[in-house]
């Protein structure tokens, strides 16, 4: 049985095709009927379908028979191909022993190609090179098998042209797995297997995503966790097909499903061993590295009555995705919200979507930032989430930001453009090399500069031609100011922020030039100001709404004029220093999203 059953993923750079290609080998496998058959048909949030990317990691099982006139069982994956969302293909390239690396045929290899096919090698997988969208007028394989070798350094002579769209060289492809992807070994006959996913169900609870790497678990069997004991007994299982199939057990080297009524995701701990309860002597085996996330920021509802929906909508939200992590927090200016970590800027705008779109709550969200580490005179050290938490700077000894390395991939003629942002934004050049008519860079820079708006204007000064990717490098001092805004002398704690201190003054001015145009009239002066510690950097001045205490003047002595502007000017001070600035809601949001 074991020989009859290959586990593989599908990994490539963002929009290569991998969903199409998933439809087209589950179509030729007969895992659905002519008219279930849909575009994108694992992608199962509208959401996905509308942006063309995989947010979420599907799996499915299929029956195969080969040339050799053997039945088979596919256990295919398909991974997401953004940054964001690269611990989803970790996760899965740790249930499979092989990948098909698809590439596009007219656009070749791609920063997050390298990074996922990197991942792949780390588990050890054999690789299976498949040269999509040959129908193209643009495709070049041979190009594109040269740029495998070079830059990835696997063997591209054997990679498979086909056309997920047209469905030329599927076959080819289902065979090539049969022949080249190595089948599950089992080592031993007590169950042994490894939670690899879980989402939430309103009618069964936790479901968990498990592959069977020795044994079997069949329904009724009571088995327990290995990080912390807990026993449960299993009441469904089956497998996905894609359509949720169940069945009576899961044998060794098979994915599939198990409910063991576990109420909430976080009581399931995504890399955790199973075994049977009395089991006493199998060992656990390698999990997975902890979630990171990286990119932090607040979240609150346009209309504060809606605080409750956003509260359940998050409660929600964070029950199908354990890499979302969230805190409850209040502003004077915002309200009630919530302080929310994501692994990046796409993570961020998606549950953003997903907020608006599943429960109808407008939010707003404050500017991104990442987690600082800074070091007071006392030697604590404390991790800064938010700019408010920032200590004065006179209790501060060092500041350290993270920073990444990112690989870039661009077009030469884009080159000096793609240089000069990397420079600004305080990156240090690590290496710089060609294939063909494109340049691939590698640049150490800091991950608070990144989410701000390298992608989008990364994608704008390359004509939506460069595509890149990060990863974690360590944490470094940094020469960080806190960027404090203030309105008549009042801090503005939402505006506030970590800048550089060589860029400080540009960005304070900025702010008070955007915040001038943005804050409506009142009837005294406004100043609005930014400053570093007690340090005032840059300064505006909204002028009141006068009204002409003049006009009834008919000629006459200019003293009459003067008594009166006199008058207006003490009434207007006096209305200065008791009165309430009312800032709304759409000044900051316009504020929040300033141009940097």
């Amino acid at each position: 049985m074991l020989n009859n059953i290959r586990n593989f993923s599908i990994i490539a750079h963002i929009d290569h095709g991998k969903s199409t290609l998933s439809d087209r080998i589950i179509q030729t496998c007969g895992g659905l009927a002519e008219r279930d058959m849909e575009a994108q048909v694992l992608d199962s949030m509208e959401l996905e379908k509308e942006k063309g990317i995989t947010i979420k990691s599907q799996t499915v099982r299929l029956n195969y028979t080969a040339k050799n006139g053997e039945e088979y069982i596919l256990n295919l994956m398909d991974t997401p191909g953004h940054v964001d969302f690269s611990y989803e293909v970790s996760r899965c390239l740790s249930a499979c022993e092989g990948s098909i690396l698809v590439v596009d045929a007219s656009q070749g290899v791609e920063a997050q190609t390298l990074a996922n096919v990197y991942k792949a090698l780390d588990q050890n997988h054999e690789i299976l090179p498949v040269l999509n969208k040959i129908d193209l007028p643009a495709a070049d394989p041979d190009a594109v098998k040269d740029e495998i070798e070079n830059i990835i350094g696997i063997d591209a002579s054997g990679a498979i042209p086909c056309s997920a769209k047209t469905g030329i060289g599927i076959e080819d492809i289902l065979e090539a797995v049969i022949a080249k992807i190595p089948a599950p070994v089992s080592t031993q006959s007590e169950m042994q297997c490894v939670l690899i996913d879980a989402w939430y169900d309103i009618y069964l609870g936790v479901i968990l995503l498990v592959r069977i790497y020795n044994g079997e678990i069949k329904k009724g069997d009571k088995i327990k966790t290995l990080s912390n004991g807990k026993e449960y007994n299993v009441e469904h299982l089956g497998y996905f097909t894609p359509k949720k199939t169940p069945s009576e057990k899961l044998l060794a080297g098979e994915v599939g499903y198990i409910v063991i009524g576990i109420k909430t995701v976080s009581d399931a701990n995504v890399g955790d061993t199973l075994v049977h309860a009395k089991d006493i002597t199998t060992p656990a085996l390698p999990g997975f590295k902890k979630i990171q996330q990286s990119v932090f920021c607040g979240m609150y509802p346009i209309v504060s009555d809606d605080f409750d929906k956003l509260k359940e909508s998050i409660n929600k939200l964070a029950l199908n995705d354990s890499s979302f992590s969230y805190e409850q927090e209040s502003s004077p200016a915002l309200g009630l919200g919530f302080r929310c970590g994501f692994l990046g800027l796409l993570h961020l705008e998606i549950i953003q979507e997903r907020i608006f779109r599943e429960f109808d709550v407008e939010i707003i969200t404050t500017s991104p930032s990442v987690v600082y580490r800074v070091e007071t005179i006392k030697e604590e050290v404390l991790e800064i989430y938010n700019p408010i938490e920032m200590p004065e700077p006179m209790h501060i000894k060092s500041i350290e930001e993270p920073w990444v390395k990112t690989t870039i991939f661009v077009p030469e003629e884009y080159l000096g453009y793609v240089l000069g942002l990397c420079t600004e934004k305080r990156g240090e050049q690590v290496e710089l090399n060609y294939t063909g008519k494109r340049a691939v860079l590698i640049y150490n820079m800091p991950l608070n500069e990144i989410v701000l708006d390298f992608h989008d204007r990364l994608k704008s000064i390359s004509s939506g031609y460069a595509s890149f990717e990060w990863e974690m490098l360590e944490y470094r001092k940094s020469n960080l100011v806190k960027l404090t805004m203030m309105i008549n002398g009042s801090e503005v704690p939402e505006l506030s922020m970590l800048v550089d201190k060589s860029s400080a003054d540009r960005r304070g001015r900025s702010m008070c030039e955007k915040l001038k145009d943005l804050i409506p009239r009142q009837m005294f002066e406004v100043k609005i100001q930014a400053g570093i510690g007690s340090r005032i950097i840059a300064s505006e001045r909204l002028s009141a709404m006068r009204k002409d205490v003049t006009a009834k003047c008919y000629g006459g002595d200019v003293s009459r004029k003067r008594k009166l502007l006199d008058k207006q000017k003490k009434g207007k001070k006096r209305m200065r220093s008791i009165g309430n600035i009312d800032i709304p809601h759409s000044a900051f949001v316009d504020a929040l999203k300033m141009d940097n």
